[in-house]
């Protein structure tokens, strides 16, 4: 018994066919209980049930093979009534029922309705259905099973159903996050289509049932049926936009979206009628699923050719949910998988394309961010590189503006002062003759790693071209400014060549302005200039801070500085 409860296909082992049972159709009996007719028929199917009543005959041969346990498990209930009459040895007849609107505690995880037949001393020798404005007994599926095997088949099926819901719980919240956060049309579709096999889940199942009781049967029916539809032309849509117009051609991308809203429109009459037209329908919608499912793989080859990364991931993304729908359509898989048939096998099939195809997305969206993390590093660095002196590594002209720019405003914040040192190498021409320009560069390589001691956050050192360096300080000025202005030019001087050009000895001339109320940084380097002009022609290796008035100050030692020119 117990391998028979959790094997998938023992589930099936009593399966009833309609066309195997006698039957029979009357009109609709008042009483729920009323007898059946005296005549049923055991050839061919049963006709003009949809207004009355559809009679069904069991005989104890069709029973499970113990009697007194028999369970019996019906799934479709687009019916007004079913009602089950259990017949025994001694003539006793013990009827139960259920109504659209009101399964009471007969119904099942799975979409199922169960009817347990009492325990008596008489053996169970048939059983009488009675479905009431039915509206397809193709689409009836019946089993018989024993009580303790439907007991834990229903147990397996409620789990397996918590499980495939939890999947797309979470895939319906994560893609609707994600499409919300990056504004991304594909997660937004792919999120609905998450959230539509949800909401078919848990109304195919029945979970819904304790706290909505009053949709039960035709309603929830046939508002599967039109989740079913929708969820097809969503995930059809999301497919179409996921592998995008650069993937696809725009009429193969809109035959594409053509068949999958096809399906979402047929299933609104598929869902809504309840005569023998739903079986028309139900053929037509099963030709348009295929259809779409061909057009799907069609795309996905297309595009896969082409070189598709997307094309790839939906392949993996569709292949189980296409091969369970083409299943389900050329197949009766109605009693397998502990009676979840195929709509359980949709319900997996759903789950993994939602996790896979929320993988993917998580994916792609990681590689779009490595690749702008990329493009981001490498325009820093190109930027880096042309607002840098590839020779010395300080700030070129336009480097050394922008950061200017930057202190200049901090400082008249802050109302600090400004002052800007131009610093040109003395006599550096006679340097690359006598040495060449290699060495020339080597000095000056050494002389900007001693300048750059005084980079931070409150100064900008740059090389503005040749032998001509700049240092812009703020927070120091006047007398202060004149000893720093100093000390930069004795650094210069202390720095040793000799490994390079001897014992040549190289020094700098400095000009020094301060940004008077006004200036901008153009005054301010002309100001400068100004100054350092006067020291290259006052002596060289000195300091001349540009003040207001006929004569500049100048510091430094006038003998050494006339040595040194």
């Amino acid at each position: 018994m117990m391998i028979g409860a959790w094997w998938p296909m023992a589930a099936a082992a009593a399966p009833l066919r309609v066309n195997a049972l006698c039957h029979a159709v009357t009109a609709t009996p008042g009483r729920f209980d009323a007898p059946p007719p005296a005549r049923f028929s055991c050839r061919g199917a049963p006709a003009g049930y949809q207004r009355g009543t559809l009679w069904l005959h069991v005989e104890s041969r069709q029973l499970a093979s113990n009697d007194r346990d028999a369970v019996l498990l019906v799934r479709q209930s687009r019916f007004s009534r079913l009602a089950v009459g259990f017949a025994y040895a001694d003539g006793h007849v013990s009827w139960q029922q259920v109504t659209s609107g009101g399964f009471g505690d007969h119904w099942r995880p799975g979409g199922q309705i169960a009817f347990e037949a009492p325990v008596r001393d008489a053996a169970l020798v048939g059983m009488t259905l009675r479905f009431d404005r039915l509206a397809s007994h193709d689409l009836l599926q019946m089993r018989i099973v024993g009580r303790g095997a439907a007991v834990n088949q229903s147990a397996m099926l409620a789990a397996l159903i918590g499980v495939a819901l939890t999947l797309l719980l979470i895939g319906a919240i994560y893609n609707a996050s994600l499409a919300v956060m990056i504004r991304h049309r594909f997660l937004a579709w792919h999120g609905a289509w998450a959230a539509c096999m949800l909401l078919w889940g848990v109304i195919w199942s029945q979970l819904e049932l304790p706290l909505a009781p009053g949709i039960a049967g035709t309603v929830a029916a046939q508002t599967c049926t039109f989740l079913a539809c929708l969820a097809i032309a969503l995930a059809t849509i999301s497919a179409a936009t996921f592998l995008g117009r650069t993937a696809l051609p725009r009429q193969m991308s809109r035959m594409l979206v053509g068949i999958g809203v096809s399906v979402g429109v047929v299933g609104i009459p598929t869902s809504l009628v309840r005569g023998h037209a739903i079986e028309g329908l139900a053929t037509l919608l099963g030709i348009l699923v295929l259809a779409d499912l061909a057009a799907v793989a069609l795309s996905l080859a297309w595009a896969w050719r082409r070189g598709s990364v997307q094309a790839r991931d939906l392949v993996w993304a569709w292949s189980v949910p296409m091969l369970a729908l083409a299943v389900t359509q050329v197949t009766d898989v109605g009693t397998i998988l502990w009676g979840g048939g195929a709509q359980i096998l949709v319900l997996f099939a759903g789950a993994w394309q939602t996790v896979w195809l929320s993988y993917a997305a998580t994916r792609s969206l990681a590689r779009l961010r490595i690749e702008r993390d990329e493009a981001r590093e490498a325009e820093a660095i190109a930027v880096e590189h042309a607002e840098r002196d590839p020779l010395t590594g300080l700030c070129n002209r336009r480097g050394f503006e922008a950061r200017v720019a930057r202190l200049i405003a901090v400082a008249a914040r802050e109302q600090a002062p400004v002052a800007l040192l131009l610093i040109d190498v003395d006599r550096f021409k006679s340097v690359n003759d006598a040495h060449g320009h290699r060495a020339g560069d080597a000095v000056l390589r050494a002389l900007a790693a001693r300048l750059r001691r005084w980079e931070s956050r409150t100064a900008a050192v740059a090389r503005l071209g040749g032998e001509e360096f700049a240092l812009l300080i703020t927070g120091i000025g006047g007398f202060a400014l004149s000893r720093f202005a100093d000390g930069v030019r004795c650094e210069i001087a202390a720095c040793d060549h000799r490994a390079i050009i001897g014992n040549r000895r190289v020094t700098a001339s400095i000009g020094v302005a301060e940004m008077g109320p006004g200036d901008d940084f153009e005054t301010l380097y002309e100001a400068a200039d100004i100054a350092l002009y006067t020291a290259k022609h006052g002596g060289r290796n000195r300091v001349i801070h540009h003040r207001d008035g006929p004569a500049p100050r100048i510091t430094g030692d006038p003998a050494l500085g006339r040595g040194a020119g």
